[in-house]
């Protein structure tokens, strides 16, 4: 028997006057069976996105270790985005054909199994092996968490729910780098994974005994077409712009950027095309309707143009402070904790004002901080004292949390509730595009900015702050766009008026 859990507060839910609900008073605000589930989640998610972000400084003593190159260090970062480009698409059908317990326990086994063998890594090969598999459990936990609470929390605690949300998706790399500078200074690389493994453990552990499964799946079927023709868009796009940068600093990666891009691009074109068709019969492994909501398709199209911008100016923070102030590691990531946590414990308080007046009166003012705190950042040279810097930085933080939990939010809620699987996947399959495209734009423009500084004469620091100096001064354009963006924003409507209904 398949049993409705969400709290009648939530417009989607079945009403609360049904002959068939009369056994028990209704429960105020979030069950508790809920909040155990989101708990669980909460701390496997954060786990999962603090292993993301500490490999970036790992990198050189993984190179002594294995005596390897950049270049091919770098696969360790590459193959974990390349997996999480392949896998998020196909989280929309997963949530769908698989409980709540199964999908997590999935997951968070697949990521521990991962970590075991990362830290247990005699070769190079077995290295990037273990991040593939840590990888493809990540993929899933962030969309089904946001799927979680758009599912089965009622609308007037979204706000507030996804506020925490931003907690893990801020904190956790705010610390990721400071955290892997820490365990290098006392330990050796191995470390990196053992410590997080004893957590993701328990994770486990308690989410076999607490979670269970809070509504039956349904059968949908998986077409393997759809998923040949996802990895190849969206691995190809992501893995030609993440290798825009790295080719225009000399580099020669394996595949051309831009042969992967246009692979990347055709395909995208393709898979489009086939969700169309079998979205008809509810048999899509992305189905697109989501776009057909005006407030999903602003809160999108703002959300991936900050992010864009935002991912492309903190790639080249670390490498203003490294290269130009000459900081070390260490230093470099205490510098950018502070935003890291002001985003975070921002983030609750941001989504309680979100359920109160609704997106707009913050998208705006977030947006103008982020245009701000960029504009600041073009001011940055040789002379520029850090706590400047932690100042800028800290202002882009605010920014970015006011206009993620609004934007995440409203998008979601104004989709019908079979459609928050794919919103969730159609979010954070298109969150990897833009980083990887802000991420592009900007390392291409400062390497650009830096040969024409050195053709002109500059020192080698100075001619590395002058690309930097235009890499943000394209970043503030960007964002001026979003500033625009912001006043299209609206409260979503109920979905039965706003998200086009199911076939």
């Amino acid at each position: 028997m398949t049993v409705d859990h969400r709290p009648p507060e939530t417009p989607e839910a079945p009403d609360a006057s049904a002959e068939t609900v009369t056994e028990a008073p209704v429960e105020e605000g979030i069950p508790r069976k809920i909040k155990l589930v989101l708990g669980v989640l909460l701390v496997a998610a954060f786990v999962m996105i603090l292993n993301e972000t500490v490999m970036g400084v790992a990198l050189t003593p993984l190179m002594e270790a294995f005596s390897l190159s950049a270049a091919t260090a770098q696969w360790l970062t590459t193959g974990f985005m390349l997996t999480m480009a392949v896998v998020i698409p196909m989280t929309g059908l997963i949530l769908q054909r698989f409980t709540t317990r199964t999908v997590f326990i999935a997951s968070l086994a697949l990521f521990t199994a991962g970590t075991v063998l990362a830290a247990a890594s005699q070769v190079f090969p077995m290295l990037v092996a273990a991040r593939v598999i840590q990888a493809s459990g990540t993929a899933v936990m962030l969309p089904l968490l946001m799927t979680t609470v758009m599912t089965y929390v009622p609308a007037d605690r979204r706000g507030r729910t996804i506020g925490l949300i931003t907690i893990v998706i801020a904190v956790a790399p705010a610390i990721g780098p400071t955290f892997s500078g820490f365990i290098l200074a006392q330990f050796t690389w191995r470390w990196i994974f053992l410590a997080v493994l004893p957590i993701a453990a328990v994770g486990l552990v308690l989410g076999a005994l607490l979670i269970k499964s809070l509504a039956e799946p349904r059968p949908v079927k998986f077409d393997l077409l759809s998923a040949l023709l996802s990895a190849v868009a969206f691995g190809g796009l992501i893995y030609g712009l993440s290798s825009i940068g790295e080719a225009a600093a000399g580099a020669h990666p394996p595949v051309p950027p831009y042969a992967a891009i246009g692979a990347g691009a055709l395909s995208l074109v393709l898979f489009v095309l086939r969700q169309l068709r079998l979205q008809r019969t509810d048999s899509a492994l992305m189905d697109l309707r989501p776009f057909q909501s005006r407030s999903f398709t602003v809160g999108i199209v703002m959300l991936l143009i900050s992010m864009a911008a935002l991912f492309g100016s903190l790639i080249l923070l670390p490498i203003y402070l490294q290269e130009v102030l000459d900081l070390t590691t260490l230093e470099t990531g205490l510098v950018v904790l502070p935003g890291g946590l002001a985003m975070g414990l921002s983030g609750p308080v941001i989504g309680r004002l979100y359920d109160r007046f609704g997106p707009r009166p913050l998208v705006i003012p977030g947006s103008l901080a982020i245009t701000v705190a960029l504009a600041l950042m073009t001011l940055l040279d040789q002379t520029s004292p850090t706590w400047f810097v932690v100042v800028i930085h800290v202002t882009m933080s605010l920014g970015l949390s006011l206009l993620m939990t609004p934007l995440m939010t409203s998008s979601l809620a104004s989709l019908r509730v079979e459609l928050y699987s794919h919103g969730s996947a159609i979010l954070s399959t298109l969150q990897q595009v833009a980083g990887a495209a802000g991420t592009a734009v900007f390392i291409t423009l400062m390497t650009t900015g830096t040969a024409a500084s050195l053709d002109e004469g500059a020192s080698e620091v100075a001619a590395q702050a002058a690309g930097i100096h235009e890499a943000f001064l394209w970043g503030t354009g960007m964002a001026l766009v979003a500033v625009a963006a912001a006043f299209l924003v609206k409260k979503p409507e109920s979905p039965a008026a706003d998200a086009v209904p199911a076939h």
